[in-house]
């Protein structure tokens, strides 16, 4: 099937070719023609999908017969308004608007929180039809007079349940408290829990249901390996893989802020060009290693679980479990940065005795048996005894810490992303 077959306007397919897309993925086959029907819509899909697509094209093409150059804002209200839980998120969707949209004289715009909210609302003020934002800074707007929603016509939530899961529940209330009854909703998310069907029911109307990737399915194209090794040697292993295998673009998780600090400086000292991106670096900085990892001049991007759903990097090959997760369904979203968009991808996991427990949940999520490839001179010493993996700050890699154990949602950090509502930060809402 190819995308002329979906009813797309003219202007769309074209922008659709230049970015060299032919044939669309299951989820875009079948929401685009609900979507352009004017239909309610939820949306079950895992990330690299091309969810993102799915929406943003009907959208923008039941938006067009009020596309217009005016330079009055009054002729650019705000008609949909997509919101996302993290700021990488929130930028990426908007690109694909501006992408998609570039033949459509449609103005879109950005709020999130993490930076200076003056050109937010100098580019609001100036009139946009298609606004992406994360929840608690568009309330900030809000609470100052720069939003309307008095002509909105489509509403997208993306990635519901990882909003809910930062304890965005609260701020999604208000702000559709503020949006017209007659609209056009559309809900995507990676799993359909009893909480987010509890949501749906409260404001989509008669939905259709778009169900594509079985729930905690890892992504079919993604070559899944576990290389065990001692918990002091994982850095050198990973050296090791990466310069061996001449691996570009990788994409490495860990648990904590400070772990990804000092395995990236230490990548660095190896002669491997690394940058760290998590919640306790500002937004330029994020921003910045973002780019510089798309383009190459950054060789590894080592990151925390803010980056496990979200980052949209084309063609991302590789992906390197540093330490597994804790909560099984986060290996899920980490290895959905690769094998996207029929891409083949490569997730790799160094696991040491530590982490026995947790690969073994991991495999009963997947129901199977991750295959194992011990490296040559890196086997791993069989009278090492496991030690508990502790949420404090890490040590060199394993599962080690030098603080007092906490509970893991003591220990969570502020909400991945935007800095929203949160039961450890009453108030905030990233500014």
């Amino acid at each position: 099937m190819s995308f002329d077959t979906l009813g797309l306007m003219p202007e769309l397919l074209r922008a659709v070719r230049e970015q060299g897309y032919e044939h669309p993925t299951p989820i875009q086959v079948q929401a685009i023609p609900l979507v352009l029907e004017g239909r309610d819509l939820m949306g079950r899909a895992q990330t690299g999908t091309g969810k993102t697509a799915g929406f943003t094209l009907p959208m923008l093409q039941r938006l067009a017969h009020h596309a217009n150059t005016s330079a009055s804002p009054a002729r650019h209200p705000i008609r949909a308004l997509i919101l996302t839980p993290t700021r990488e998120l929130a930028m990426q969707v908007e690109e694909s608007v501006r992408t998609y949209g570039k033949y459509i004289p449609l103005r879109s715009t950005t709020i999130f929180g993490g930076v200076n909210i003056n050109p937010q609302t100098k580019a609001l003020r100036a009139g946009v039809e298609i606004l992406v934002a994360t929840p608690g800074r568009l309330l900030d707007h809000q609470g100052q007079g720069n939003l309307n929603f008095s002509q909105l016509e489509v509403l997208v939530l993306d990635e519901a349940d990882r909003m809910l899961d930062m304890g965005f529940i609260r701020d999604i209330q208000k702000i559709l408290a503020l949006l017209p009854t007659s609209r056009q909703t559309l809900l995507f998310s990676a799993t359909f829990t009893d909480e987010i069907k509890q949501l749906a029911s409260k404001f989509l109307k008669a939905p259709a249901s778009v169900q594509i990737t079985p729930q905690n399915t890892a992504a079919e194209l993604v070559r899944q390996v576990v290389h065990p090794v001692d918990r002091e040697r994982k850095r050198a292993l990973l050296a090791h893989l990466i310069t061996s295998r001449k691996l570009e673009q990788v994409l490495v998780f860990t648990r904590t802020k400070h772990g990804a600090n000092r395995l990236s400086e230490q990548l660095d000292k190896d002669g491997i060009s690394s940058m760290a991106i998590h919640g306790n670096k500002s937004q330029p900085q994020r921003i910045k290693a973002l780019e510089d990892f798309k383009k190459g001049a950054v060789r590894v991007l080592v990151a925390t679980d803010i980056a496990a759903r979200g980052l949209d990097i084309d063609s991302l090959p590789h992906v390197v479990n540093y330490e597994l997760p804790q909560v099984p369904e986060d290996y899920i979203h980490r290895i959905g940065r690769t094998g996207r968009a029929g891409a083949e991808g490569e997730a790799l996991s160094l696991v040491c005795v530590d982490e026995h427990k947790l690969l073994k949940d991991i495999e009963k999520l997947l129901r199977k048996e991750l295959p194992r490839d011990v490296v040559h001179g890196y086997a791993p010493d069989p009278s090492i005894p496991a030690e508990p993996i502790l949420t404090g700050r890490q040590g060199g890699g394993g599962g080690r810490s030098r603080g007092p154990a906490r509970p893991r949602a003591a220990a969570a950090p502020a909400p991945r992303g935007e800095r929203g509502r949160h039961p450890s930060r009453p108030g905030a809402r990233g500014k």
